[in-house]
């Protein structure tokens, strides 16, 4: 199959691009992915509940909904999404060429495009620590500004864990709605910015408990009310009551089948030029979390989304494809 468009991904990015492309009669092909990297088709916002901070949607959204609808348009427009993950990729000749999931590298015969479009986003980094599964999206999240608002965590007390510049920020954005916020740092100091770990340790909402890990994720069935925390120094074990748990300890950007091909930066996130969607390679662009590591947020990626099917209907037309 050829496209004059690939879009790999199915997040705000993705599907934004694919909206565009589509109505620029560019019939775009989505690859949504089969539970790449863990997660649905959707991306990271199936695995978040209320949405309130994205436009149009005064009362809230889920985000799996957001999702369901944002899929539903790009169909609409005509964007053929294909359910299934794109492991491999040849970036190094045209048409560019795209490898589906099961299939066996120069033995299969790959899908080709003019232009690719990654979308592919990052994944959140967990510890996975007993309970947690039960009590994702139930008291546990990796993103305090998409979630810390939401009722269940309004005037409670919250944990944050993580120690860099993340932490101590999303620690402090929770002290506008929890009662209290406690900060669990594995080591005897942050590695936050002086600055950053000034601001949190000087906040009187803010408890920052050193050399400390949570262990256990404890409450009712449905929602979290506590953490079995333990003290790495001393080894005392104890009961933190919280109700809720916010990983600040990074994330992952999903660029594996990249590497090597495009230019990275230290962490693993597709650099691209300054204000545009274009990377190292003409015809390869990139948007989404996978290219953005500072606000990782569903309208600034849907934002991106946007930037890339420009960039890309721009290119075509440059080069009269």
């Amino acid at each position: 199959m050829h496209t004059k468009v690939a879009i790999i991904g199915s997040g705000p990015a993705g599907h934004t691009a694919a909206v565009y492309a589509a109505r620029a009669n560019l019939e775009p092909v989505l690859y949504e992915g089969f539970m790449a990297g863990g997660v649905a088709a959707g991306g990271q916002l199936t695995t978040t509940t209320d949405v309130e901070n994205y436009p149009g949607f005064p009362e809230s959204v889920m985000g799996s909904d957001l999702m369901d609808k944002m899929r539903q348009q790009s169909e609409r427009f005509g964007t053929n999404i294909v359910t299934e993950t794109i492991t491999r990729v040849d970036l190094q000749s045209r048409p560019f060429k795209l490898w589906r999931e099961g299939s066996d590298g120069d033995a299969d015969t790959p899908d080709t495009a003019d232009t690719v479009i990654m979308a592919t986003g990052a994944t959140a980094k967990r510890l996975f620590i007993a309970g947690e599964d039960k009590y994702w999206q139930a008291g546990i999240s990796a993103c305090a500004v998409c979630d810390g608002a939401a009722p269940i965590f309004r005037n409670k007390p919250l944990a944050v864990i993580g120690g860099g510049d993340s932490a101590a920020e999303e620690a402090t954005f929770l002290t506008k709605y929890a009662s209290h916020v406690y900060v669990l740092v594995r080591r005897d100091q942050l590695r936050a910015s002086s600055i950053m770990a000034n601001r949190l340790v000087s906040n009187p909402k803010v408890t920052v408990m050193w050399n400390t890990e949570a262990t256990q994720a404890n409450g009712d069935g449905k929602l979290l009310s506590s953490l079995t925390i333990k003290n790495n120094k001393s080894g005392e074990v104890s009961d933190l009551p919280v109700s809720g748990l916010f990983y600040a300890i990074g994330h992952t950007p999903n660029t594996d089948t990249v590497k090597g091909q495009l230019n990275l930066d230290e962490t693993g996130y597709i650099q691209t030029q300054p204000d545009t969607s274009l990377t190292n390679i003409e015809g390869v662009f990139a948007a989404g979390d996978v290219q953005d590591k500072r606000y990782r947020q569903a309208i600034t990626a849907a934002g991106s989304g946007c930037m890339a099917a420009l960039d890309a209907e721009k290119y075509l037309t440059e080069h009269d494809i």
